[in-house]
């Protein structure tokens, strides 16, 4: 039997509504967004870990002291980043230009290149690691990858730590402009009056501004129209899928279906429930039944109603 709650990124399937809603807001769902947007095809939860364990590892790779040294420059550095940024300089390439073409005219070999330098650190300190760990696969994966090209895709570690850095709503910006606002309520009224957008069910909403931050999110980090949601065309910057929902009157949330279920931790239904629904949730709700024999029907208010086929007589 198909289930009714669904993925279309991920291509997965749920049991029932509060999975669903977990799955959207997990760091693989969105890590699958923004390959959807490179016209990428979504990778399985599994092969996600596997990536995460890796980027992981190269991440302490590059924290790990080196003490590596540029004898080009004369320089010392103390880690990884520092190190690279300094052999991809201008300045480093010029003086190792100039002392090549030196060697060349004097015949002498080059054994001061800082690249050299560099890779035997790295493998060093790779090789130092995977004594402490054994035979760990992830770590076996970082090694070779110094020594060969790799197909696997690196998972950037600032998309965990800088979750809401360019989100809108943090800022009080627009969602679809750049006018910026002094609040929230402001940045409300700018969008109701520019942008005609409105929060559906604004009387059973409970998170105003988690509703927000979720919209800046599939905006900023997913390119995803909020009307068209999943379903629509792929955007490849939040600039594009910001003027497509200007230019097609998109500024409004779709609320209705599946997306209910997407939203649905931001809502709350239960006033709009029957008393006694209200104590008990479970408890099945008894629709009165109206007498409608002769022709007739009472209704709850006491009018009463005749069939069409009288209506000579009323």
């Amino acid at each position: 039997m198909t289930s009714k709650f669904t993925c279309i990124t991920c291509r997965v399937a749920f049991k029932d509504a509060d999975i669903q809603r977990q799955h959207y807001k997990a760091d693989w769902h969105r890590y699958n967004l923004k390959r959807k947007v490179a016209d990428l095809p979504p990778v399985t939860v599994e092969e996600f870990q596997r990536r995460v364990l890796l980027q992981r590892e190269l991440d302490n790779l590059e924290s790990t002291p080196i003490n590596a040294h540029c004898k080009i420059c004369r320089k010392s550095f103390s880690s990884q980043n520092a190190f690279e940024n300094h052999l991809n300089s201008k300045k480093h390439k010029e003086a190792n230009i100039s002392l090549v073409e030196l060697e060349e005219s004097n015949n002498t070999p080059n054994n001061l290149n800082g690249e050299n330098i560099y890779r035997d650190k790295i493998i060093n300190v790779s090789a130092d690691i995977t004594k402490k760990q054994g035979d760990n696969p992830t770590v076996d994966d970082v090694v070779m990858q110094e020594d060969s090209d790799s197909d696997i895709e690196e998972v950037d570690s600032d998309e965990w730590d800088e979750e809401y850095k360019d989100n809108p709503i943090a800022n009080n910006n627009c969602l679809f402009c750049s006018h910026h606002s002094r609040n929230t309520v402001k940045n409300l009224k700018h969008m109701s009056l520019e942008h005609s957008f409105f929060i559906p069910d604004v009387e059973y909403l409970v998170d105003l501004k988690g509703l927000l931050m979720y919209l800046g999110e599939k905006v900023t980090q997913g390119y995803m129209c909020l009307w068209c949601s999943e379903k629509g065309r792929s955007f490849h910057s939040s600039d594009s899928t910001k003027q497509h929902m200007v230019d097609k009157g998109h500024c409004k949330m779709l609320h209705e279906g599946e997306t209910l279920a997407e939203y649905a931790d931001f809502y709350d239904y239960s006033s709009s429930y029957p008393p006694d629904h209200q104590d008990n949730p479970d408890a099945e709700v008894t629709v009165p039944v109206l007498d409608d024999s002769d022709y007739q029907l009472v209704l709850p208010s006491g009018a009463t109603i005749g069939h069409r086929s009288l209506m000579i007589y009323y």
